[in-house]
């Protein structure tokens, strides 16, 4: 999953957009992009959009319910569940505990609809709430349908009573790179991807792409979109370049040609079982992207 492009379940022709643009993943939603009024509605309409999409190719699918508090996310998963889709992104997740009662639902869901259990997966955003911030280590082992964890900065700055979650000059302030670092932090702790915020100002082209090139260099591997503009950025950005696909894979052949040993030397420079497992990883997100190793 490099990128994530939200499009709103309510619009027809936005879905249909969103489908057919390059995205590994749409997410349908079905919260904050639909309002109070038009839920009803955005659950038919994207329920019978989705069938249509039956054994075409495309990215995977994604649901946006609305958050465990809302008293909704019963009647959307009725919905939903039944187009059979990739998974369930879950808002406003408060700790592993959500995600396991989401896993609970879903469990029951999936029995009525003759589906495998344990099929739908979970990507939680996990620091919309002051309480998810500081329960970010509780997805670890929390549940097996975990495709990753992600994070927000817009509804965090509403719960926070925050003006605006960046400085003058544009970085996040304190409190938002603390729910970045700690999103990356968690994800590493429940052996899941770590997916990166949406960028809002889908204008501004060249500090989105600093801003996917730098997840990249810390360590997300995907990045969600508000525009299918955005995505053909995210998917360069967190693809991994013939340069670096082809030193990691210099450096898992030397580690197996020596015995696996603990350390070896490649052009003079040392390598240690970190720099291994670094390399593996890359080589696993450039086969993933289809990209040959």
């Amino acid at each position: 999953m490099r990128s994530l492009l939200f499009v709103p379940g309510d619009s027809e022709k936005k879905l249909e957009k969103g489908f057919s643009s390059e995205a590994d993943v749409v997410i349908v939603d079905l919260e904050d992009s639909v309002s109070a009024d038009n839920k009803a509605s955005a659950r038919q309409i994207a329920a019978e959009f989705i069938r249509t999409q039956a054994g075409r190719q495309g990215p995977a699918i994604y649901v946006r319910v609305n958050d465990l508090s809302t008293g909704l996310t019963d009647d959307d998963l009725a919905a939903l569940v039944p187009t059979r889709p990739t998974g369930i992104m879950l808002p406003k997740s408060n700790s592993g505990a959500d995600v396991q009662q989401l896993s609970v639902k879903l469990r029951v869901h999936e029995a009525e609809n003759q589906l495998p259990d344990g099929g739908i997966a979970i990507l939680p955003i996990i620091t919309e709430t002051a309480a998810g911030v500081l329960a970010a280590a509780s997805y670890a082992g929390a549940c097996n349908r975990l495709a990753g964890l992600t994070w927000g900065a817009e509804d965090l700055s509403a719960a926070i009573g925050a003006r605006t979650t960046r400085d003058e000059r544009g970085a996040y302030t304190d409190v938002f790179r603390l729910a970045r670092t700690m999103t990356l932090l968690a994800a590493s702790a429940a052996e899941t991807a770590a997916i990166d915020t949406v960028y809002p100002n889908f204008r501004d082209m060249d500090g989105f792409r600093r801003e996917c090139e730098e997840a990249e260099r810390d360590g997300f591997t995907g990045k969600m979109a508000i525009h299918p503009a955005q995505v053909a950025v995210i998917n360069d950005a967190f693809t991994p370049s013939p340069e670096a696909t082809t030193q990691a894979g210099a450096v898992v052949e030397a580690f197996k040609a020596a015995g696996n040993p603990g350390v070896v030397a490649i052009d003079g420079q040392m390598y240690d079982r970190p720099h291994l497992r670094r390399a593996e990883r890359l080589l696993a997100r450039a086969k993933a992207a289809g990209v040959q190793v």
